[in-house]
C-alpha cells in the first residue's frame, strides 16, 4: 500500500467478508472518502455514509483522489424564448 496520510482523500477497492458472489469471482466494494485511521490491522475511511474499516488483506487498490468540486449553485430558471418582431 502506498505511503498515505491522515486527512488525505482517497479511494480503497477491497474485497468484501463472507463472499456470496456464487462463483462469478470476489465481490468488491470502493470507499472514497478522507482516511481518519491508520491501524496496524486496518484503515478507516470517512465517506458520506460513514466511517468504513477495511482490513488490510482486503486491501486490492489504494488512490488519492483530488477534493471533490465545489457545490454547483442554484440555477435560475430559463427565460422563454420571446418571438421575433
Amino acid at each position: 500500500m502506498e505511503r498515505l496520510q491522515l486527512g488525505e482523500r482517497v479511494v480503497i477497492r477491497y474485497r468484501l467478508p463472507n463472499d456470496t458472489s456464487d462463483g462469478l469471482g470476489p465481490s468488491l466494494s470502493d470507499a472514497l472518502g478522507r482516511l481518519v485511521e491508520l491501524r496496524p490491522d486496518a484503515v478507516v475511511v470517512q465517506t458520506r455514509r460513514g466511517p468504513v474499516t477495511i482490513p488490510h488483506d482486503a486491501i486490492l487498490l489504494v488512490k488519492r483522489v483530488p477534493p471533490p468540486p465545489p457545490p454547483r449553485g442554484r440555477t435560475r430558471p430559463v427565460d422563454p424564448p420571446r418571438p421575433l418582431a
